[in-house]
């Protein structure tokens, strides 16, 4: 599953993009694209946050 979103500027704007992915109860990957430029990183439920450059970019960033 893949969300976007233009920015994350704090954790109440993120709480709201990752509230339908906290629904789904599977094993499929889901990722939040954003313009901001962050570090690919998981968040406790597994939820990967990636900045567009390296989403384009970086066809092995999903894999990590």
């Amino acid at each position: 599953y893949i969300q976007s979103a233009y920015s994350l500027p704090d954790e109440t704007e993120r709480s709201k993009i990752i509230r339908p992915f906290r629904k789904i109860d599977d094993s499929f990957k889901k990722i939040i694209i954003t313009k901001d430029i962050v570090q690919p990183y998981y968040d406790d439920y597994g939820i990967l946050t990636v900045n567009i450059y390296d989403f384009l970019l970086d066809p092995e960033i999903i894999h990590r």
